[in-house]
């Protein structure tokens, strides 16, 4: 019987490990964890709207009320069109400039939010068609970023819009967890609905939600899964819904009779599954000083069936990682970017090493084939018989960022907002500053249904699917281009803020003009090399040579 157990658990592991995860990693770097003092977040694979626009902060009057949308994170929608309006909350007198897209990341005065759908017990599931709750966590976070400049008052802020409106799932059925930052500490905050029969009218709250203070010499990271753990009421590093424990409570998810903690990532998150503990085991193998206390996924040449074999696909408890630790070594906006590119190389992850890619050398061994890809698509999966991993990179993503807060600069330069489109694996990461005036149009024009030539995303997405000519030797050719040009960008930042604080100094708009004419070339810069590395690559690699 007990064999018979340990086989079911297996297969059951195996099932969890092949269902895809189509949604966002997010890390999070305290000021004192970071290299230079700065706060650091990231978002990588965020929502389809990839057009980043700014939107600029305007004046209301006393008493008028703001419309609550259904589709903001559509690409399809003229780009001033948010979708169906389920409602509306009471506007404020002033708001604040922000950056716009899918999920909204940063304003004016550096508070940043990034996004990571989390899974959530079936219980808590709502929808559109099924309750009555209005308010989305895009829309929560547009709210934040026009009404707040500090990361705490963010949190409450939508905390009250969930408890009051009912949160509404958007990506699929699931909770939310975001991360709120400002200059000087970073919150992570999660939400889980209250299920179909909720109405507002009812004054019980339309969510269920907890925050806990990153502590600031402190790393962590959400790959799609609730990050907190047990909760301390009394203490200042943490905020809740006054409902946080009693919803569970009824539910008869927890008996506070029993005497065990009540654990907030074990009572309403479920069984965890591999596309989430794979990037948690990535993470703090990587960053943290944790290597010989983790499971050892290390790719072995002596056995290259190991990465398909079943019995080696262990799903581990989630208390084996902690809700945040501090790295072995301070970290880097390069060293976030480094992650977010990671396809598991050198583990049992890494699709580039299943043993379906290798062919014979002529010689009596064998050799990598050049068409092996991290980013296999569906159909090749099933030919070749190859273990769907999911990825930190995603060749199906939209956009992302890493986001870098400096409060001992002014606002203008301090924050910036590191943005990549399509997939961070070929994209380069351009700088956005806080004080930029507008975005190049490149970065906002997009169609999914159309080909645009004077689009960025499209450039870089059909050098990202040109790449399945020949990944290995493609790939290659795109960091040839891409590596010089972002090197360049990270080597010339010191030189290019000072010149601009020093210009703010004297003319704060001559400052904004001179950041957001230094983006915008370079984002046409990206447009135009990858509109050459598209016709290299025809060119280089076409069915016409042998």
């Amino acid at each position: 019987m007990k064999k018979l157990t340990l086989l079911t658990a297996t297969m059951l592991l195996l099932t969890a490990a092949l269902t895809p995860s189509w949604a966002c990693t997010v890390i999070a770097v305290g000021k004192k964890a970071s290299k230079d003092g700065s706060v650091i977040i990231s978002h990588t694979d965020t929502g389809p709207d990839s057009r980043i626009r700014l939107v600029l902060g305007q004046t209301y009057k006393k008493g008028e009320k703001t419309p609550v949308y259904w589709g903001i994170q559509d690409a399809d929608r003229d780009v001033n069109d948010h979708g169906e309006i389920l409602g509306y909350i009471p506007q404020v007198e002033q708001t604040y400039s922000y950056f716009h897209s899918a999920y909204s990341h940063v304003n004016e005065y550096q508070l940043g939010i990034a996004e990571s759908t989390i899974t959530q017990r079936k219980e808590l599931r709502t929808s559109t068609k099924t309750g009555k709750q209005i308010m989305t966590i895009e829309q929560a976070m547009i709210f934040a970023l026009q009404r707040y400049k500090k990361a705490k008052d963010a949190v409450l802020f939508v905390g009250e819009l969930m408890t009051t409106y009912g949160f509404l799932p958007s990506s699929g059925p699931e909770g939310e967890s975001i991360v709120i930052a400002d200059t000087d500490e970073i919150w992570v905050f999660e939400v889980f609905g209250v299920g179909t029969n909720w109405d507002p009218k009812s004054g019980k709250p339309g969510a269920v939600w907890a925050a806990q203070r990153l502590d600031d010499s402190h790393v962590t990271m959400i790959p799609n899964w609730s990050i907190i753990k047990e909760i301390d009421a009394n203490s200042d590093n943490f905020l809740t819904s006054d409902n946080y424990m009693q919803e569970a409570i009824d539910r008869g998810w927890y008996n506070p009779e029993s005497g065990n903690p009540f654990i907030w990532q074990e009572v309403y998150s479920p069984i965890p599954e591999e596309y989430a503990t794979s990037r948690f085991w990535l993470f703090h193998h990587t960053f943290g000083d944790f290597k010989d206390e983790l499971p050892n996924r290390m790719y072995d040449e002596k056995n290259p069936y190991k990465a398909i074999q079943p019995y080696f696909q262990s799903v581990e408890p989630l208390s084996t990682y902690p809700f945040s630790f501090e790295p072995v070594k301070k970290l880097s906006v390069q060293d976030v970017i480094s992650f977010q590119r990671s396809t598991f190389e050198g583990t049992i992850y890494d699709m580039t090493l299943d043993p379906t890619w290798l062919v014979p050398d002529g010689n009596g061994g064998y050799n990598k084939s050049p068409l092996a890809t991290p980013f296999p698509d569906s159909e090749t999966r099933k030919l070749l018989k190859i273990t769907y991993r999911r990825p930190v990179a995603r060749h199906r993503g939209h956009y992302g960022m890493v986001l870098q807060l400096r409060g001992w600069m002014p606002n203008e330069v301090g924050g910036v907002y590191w943005v990549y489109l399509d997939n961070p694996y070929f994209s380069p990461y351009i700088p956005i500053y806080t004080g930029n005036t507008s975005v190049a149009e490149t970065y906002k024009t997009y169609n999914p249904n159309k080909y645009e030539e004077n689009s960025a995303r499209w450039a870089i997405d059909f050098v990202d699917n040109l790449a399945n000519l020949r990944f290995q030797d493609v790939v290659k050719d795109v960091w040839e281009a891409r590596d010089p040009f972002e090197k360049d960008l990270f080597d010339n930042q010191d030189k290019i803020e000072k010149e601009a604080i020093e210009l703010l100094k004297k003319n704060q708009q001559k400052g904004k003009e001179f950041l957001t004419n230094y983006s915008n070339q370079k984002m046409d810069e990206v447009t135009q090399m990858y509109t050459e590395l598209r016709n290299l690559i025809i060119t280089k690699y076409t069915n016409n040579h042998e």
